[in-house]
């Protein structure tokens, strides 16, 4: 399974991430594409404990099941999951700037992900619930994988 934590897989990210221009339709979704970068950075910032997004999770306890399923399987993210509002850039999240500018910051938070040592991440995920460095480097790319090929990247 690919992970943020094999180098060639955080170079076929980084490499797709340049692909994605101010022009890229979405194939669905809400998201601009300059708004799927300021998600993505917020996200990578949140994990790397850089950011605190506003606002509090979804009700209810982590799904265990959940967790497995989207982490420890082949299943892709599904699509149409509302994610949380301080990282949404359409309500808390941060609003599109310099579209380099926020291309460069996801590209900062997969690199410092890749290489943060056990421990050093956030504990938990807000919808999965405990979180080890594995966890997270596999959560990074299937969630970056996932927006970029909404944006047919």
């Amino acid at each position: 399974m690919k992970t943020l934590g094999n180098a060639s897989v955080l170079d076929e990210l980084l490499r797709r991430l340049l692909l994605v221009t101010p022009e890229s339709p979405r194939r669905w979704g809400t998201l601009t594409s300059a708004e799927m970068l300021c998600h993505l950075g917020d996200a990578g910032e949140s994990v790397l404990g850089r950011r605190v997004p506003p606002g509090s999770g979804p009700p209810g306890r982590p799904n265990p099941l959940v967790k497995w399923l989207v982490l420890s399987t082949p299943m892709r993210m599904p699509r149409g999951v509302e994610t949380r509002p301080g990282v949404n850039p359409q309500k808390q999240g941060t609003r599109p700037g310099d579209f380099e500018g926020d291309r460069a910051r996801v590209a900062d938070g997969l690199r410092s992900l890749a290489v943060a040592p056990e421990g050093s991440l956030q504990p938990s995920h807000f919808r999965f619930g405990p979180m080890s460095r594995k966890d997270w480097h596999r959560w990074a790319y299937k969630h970056v994988d996932h927006h970029l090929r909404q944006f047919g990247v």
